[in-house]
């Protein structure tokens, strides 16, 4: 498109109720960034409050209308995505504004190949728009989307503005207190934002302004970039990380006591920082890397650097896989003769015990890049001919029981066999938390070392981020469910089938890291049956009903959770049923459920469960909290328990976007845990 250009959606993509807009930069030097913003508009062209404007601090409307993704590297610099539901835009919003500031009013004309970009909900690009006059102006408006004649239409702006965020803020009737001005490293604030100098400002605990929630009235205008390490400038309220934990005293040598194990502080210490736009150092950097190469590299150097570093970790991932408990050392970048040309495995774990040692190659990928199965046979024909244990192979997907990640030939007639093992990051994340959060490791700076670890792999820019693709069969079973086209036996659903079931089980990993306590996902199977004859008849049932179901068990917590994924309604559905006491009263049992329900979400669904042949009452939370006795049988019937749900919208696309439907299963059971399983009395429903 070109400048002051217009194009009706619904023109373009039968898919437009949701869509994706992408802005994207390149900086010659290196050292440039800005950050998006979104704001919605009445048919005056002002804002109804500060509230309808949308930053680095307010990313996302309550009634998710509007959701900023954060950046993410693009294949010529940086890209900011911006998740749209017209749906949900209220009826007196006629134009959502998307722009873009710089900060302290740098210009937007040092940065190259200014470009929008429009996808719908398929993920299929529909426009693109550049901006290539940008000269002086701090701040740009890059396009809008407004309705028209009850449909919504896109126009290409380009406007700059040279007075900054302040200035496009207050074009558009955001109040704005500018007596501090935008000049040497001094933000413009929104009314009410305490002054992070003042002895009198509220503070959470680590020396910076307490937030109040996400009212924008509450939190600093945002600026994310301050020169070449595009550190954050901006009063942006982040926990200040903790400085390496100080040695603690040696035991006296004639004593040999039990070491304190040491976890990371659940309160971080006070930042020794003159203010918030300082960045803690820290040893594995991942800012600067940009191709999958160096992600790879970097990423098998460090985890196989704080593997021989801190025994409890080594050992935790090592010792599934056979190897002894002993000293640990381990290489990267290794060459190895294997036929005409050497080959060259990403790194090798060596353990030494009594004179005996254990060796595995290691083989990595980060991002969505698969193992390949060729790389991984050499591997395989070179450990067994050296004589070496294992092969283990490290990835962003995750292994299933009869369904192996490369198929790999093995030769019977070897006497030495080689066990090929498999880690996903998300499993890698899991086992440094559960050291650092809850077990504890023996030495301080172990303990800081699976921190920086820790960080490195939630890094964006990482490429360890876990299973985050439901594959190329994902969009046609869904396209076929809904148009009644998927028969049984279509080989596709079993595909689907296998991703459901990884992301199940990182679901897993990821809640069992925060809990310190095993999660496990339930395999309800026959007894002599595969897994591969159960995965076709779950697919066979896909076909049938449209839905994806799961069980997850919580160790100490009584019952399952369940979760099922209905793709013909797009819904989500999380559930737990809590059996009922042997002793006391019904109308005991109802009201203290209601009790413990008491932070969960009025739209929490509770059903009692009856003896009878009748359903029992059912009803939300909001209608049943004034009346608990309404969850009592009419009838005679006995109460057998109380089944809770919630539901939820679901992502379509098949990536780890955060419209994705990766990203909404997560959150749909971490709400579900946090909000409802957390409050449950599992004690009591355990002594009865």
């Amino acid at each position: 498109m070109v400048k002051g250009a217009n194009v009706a959606l619904a023109a373009l993509s039968e898919s437009t109720d949701s869509v994706t807009v992408s802005l994207g930069w390149s900086s010659p030097d290196g050292d440039g960034d800005a950050d998006v913003s979104v704001l919605l508009l009445t048919a005056d062209g002002k804002v109804r409050s500060n509230a309808d404007f949308y930053f680095y601090n307010n990313p996302a409307a309550e009634d998710g209308s509007v959701q900023l993704l954060g950046q993410a590297p693009s294949e010529v610099g940086t890209e900011d995505r911006i998740q749209l539901d017209l749906t949900a835009v209220p009826a007196d919003v006629e134009r959502l504004v998307i722009a873009a500031s710089r900060h302290r009013r740098a210009a937007f004309g040092r940065l190259d190949d200014l470009r929008l970009g429009l996808a719908d909900s398929s993920g299929e690009q529909l426009l693109g728009f550049a901006i290539t006059d940008a000269t002086s102006e701090s701040a740009f408006v890059f396009g809008e989307i407004y309705r028209r004649q009850q449909e919504w239409k896109f126009r290409a702006v380009g406007q700059g503005y040279d007075t900054g965020l302040a200035g496009l803020a207050t074009d558009f009737g955001i109040d704005i207190d500018d007596d501090e001005g935008e000049g040497e490293g001094e933000e413009s604030v929104l009314p009410g934002l305490p002054d992070e100098e003042s002895p009198d400002a509220p503070t959470a605990g680590h020396g910076l302004p307490a937030v109040q929630g996400t009212d924008p009235q509450a939190v600093g205008v945002p600026s994310r970039s301050d020169g070449p390490s595009g550190t954050p400038a901006t009063k942006v309220l982040i926990p200040a990380q903790p400085a390496a934990p100080e040695p603690v005293p040696a035991a006296p040598s004639r004593l040999r006591t039990a070491r304190k194990k040491v976890t990371r502080p659940k309160t971080p210490r006070p930042s020794l920082a003159e203010n918030d736009t300082w960045r803690t150092a820290r040893l594995f950097p991942a800012t600067t890397l940009k191709s999958d190469r160096e992600r790879e590299v970097r990423a098998t150097s460090v985890l196989l650097s704080v593997m021989a570093q801190v025994p409890e970790f080594g050992r935790r991932l090592t010792a599934a896989f056979g190897a002894p408990a002993g000293r640990m050392e381990n290489f990267t970048e290794v060459s190895l003769p294997h036929g005409d040309s050497p080959k060259r495995p990403d790194g090798v774990i060596r353990v030494e015990r009594a004179g005996r040692r254990w060796t595995a190659l290691v083989e990595s990928k980060t991002n969505g890049n698969p193992l390949k199965a060729e790389q991984v046979q050499d591997y395989m024909d070179i450990a067994a001919r050296r004589g070496y244990e294992a092969v283990i192979t490290v990835s962003n997907d995750v292994a299933l029981e009869g369904s192996p990640l490369v198929p790999v030939k093995i030769d019977g007639r070897r006497k030495h066999k080689v066990a090929l093992c498999h880690l996903s990051w998300a499993e890698v994340a899991f086992h440094a938390k559960m050291l650092i959060r809850h077990e504890g490791v023996a030495n301080p700076a172990h303990a800081w070392l699976l921190e920086e670890l820790l960080h490195y792999l939630q890094h964006e820019n990482s490429g360890c981020h876990g299973f985050q693709n439901m594959g190329p069969a994902w969009v046609p079973v869904r396209n076929g469910i809904d148009d009644e086209t998927l028969v049984e036996g279509d080989d596709r659903a079993t595909q689907v089938v296998e991703s459901w079931e990884r992301l199940i089980r990182q679901v897993c990993f990821q809640l069992g890291g925060e809990l310190g306590v095993k999660v496990l996902p339930v395999q309800a199977h026959r007894r002599g049956e595969d897994a591969r004859a159960r995965r076709t008849a779950l697919a066979d049932r896909l076909c049938a009903d449209g839905r994806l179901s799961a069980e997850i068990r919580i160790e100490g917590v009584i019952g399952t959770i369940g979760i099922t994924a209905d793709l013909r309604v797009g819904k989500l559905r999380t559930s737990t049923e809590i059996p009922a006491p042997e002793q006391g009263y019904p109308l005991s049992w109802v009201k203290r459920l209601v009790r413990q329900l008491a932070e969960a979400p009025a739209d929490l669904h509770v059903e009692t469960l009856t003896d009878g042949a009748v359903a029992g009452p059912r009803g939300t939370l909001e209608k049943l909290r004034p009346e608990p006795g309404d969850l009592l049988p009419k009838d005679s019937s006995r109460i057998t328990g109380f089944r809770l749900s919630l539901s939820k919208s679901m992502g379509s696309t098949r990536g780890n976007a955060e419209s994705g439907f990766i990203r909404s299963v997560d959150a749909a059971v971490e709400r579900f845990h946090t909000h409802v399983i957390a409050h449950l009395d599992h004690r009591a429903a355990r002594r009865a």
